[in-house]
């Protein structure tokens, strides 16, 4: 049976996706709850669990305060291709990519590809065989991440929008044990960073007309932003 869209929904790692995604009928999946979930709502964890990969198509929020998982193999873990003016919200995700075990490693854990604007807080993302969190976005994309730990990847984030301008910005984050900590490639992109550190075997890496700019209070042991401005 069809169910009305609500702009609250749930999951629970005993949850059926057959349901209405409410409290007291959560649904298993973050793609089973997003088809249920009117756009602007949010869709909250009741108990910690996997709840898999989804491609977020319109503006939502996702939040967890219950140890949110999202495990793949192969594939990307979240992928964010909304139309202009949409806000997304993920807060509270563990995004593993299994890249330091037998199977096949995530590809991607965050894959911004649309438009609008993607705020990342309080995740975890580790282990892919890419990158960690990868802006690819339409012109005039915006990513925001802010009190994360990214390690494991080829990239902790990497901008690399080909089509138009993409902006990143990065603040209060962990960004260690990747190959490359945050990427910048291609005229027009922008990464601005702050209060972050980074460990990384190559820490900041810009080129090809990209721009990093750093307001201060980062550790970087290896590349440099093309800008630093003073707080005010």
């Amino acid at each position: 049976s069809a169910f009305a869209q609500a702009t609250r929904t749930w999951v629970s790692g005993v949850g059926d996706d057959v349901n209405p995604c409410s409290r007291t009928a959560p649904c298993k999946t973050f793609a089973g709850a997003i088809s249920k979930t009117a756009v602007g709502g949010e869709i909250n964890t009741l108990d910690p669990g996997g709840f898999g990969a989804v491609t977020i198509t319109k503006s939502i929020s996702i939040i967890s305060a219950h140890n949110a998982g999202v495990l793949v193999g192969a594939s990307n873990g979240i992928t964010v291709n909304v139309p202009a003016g949409s806000e997304v919200l993920l807060e509270g995700l563990e995004i593993e990519g299994l890249a330091n075990t037998p199977f096949s490693p995530g590809l991607n854990g965050v894959r911004m590809i649309g438009s609008g604007r993607l705020t990342i807080r309080k995740c975890a993302i580790r282990n892919f065989s890419d990158n960690a969190v990868f802006a690819a976005g339409l012109d005039g994309a915006r990513v925001v991440i802010d009190e994360s730990y990214l390690t494991g990847s080829a990239d902790g984030v990497r901008v690399d929008a080909a089509a138009g301008t993409n902006q990143v910005t990065v603040s209060r984050s962990l960004i260690e044990g990747n190959v490359r900590g945050v990427t910048a490639v291609g005229n027009g992109n922008e990464v601005t960073l702050a209060d972050n550190i980074l460990r990384n075997g190559t820490d900041l890496v810009v080129k090809s007309g990209a721009t990093a700019v750093s307001f201060g209070g980062n550790v970087i042991s290896s590349g440099a932003p093309t800008q630093t401005i003073a707080r005010k």
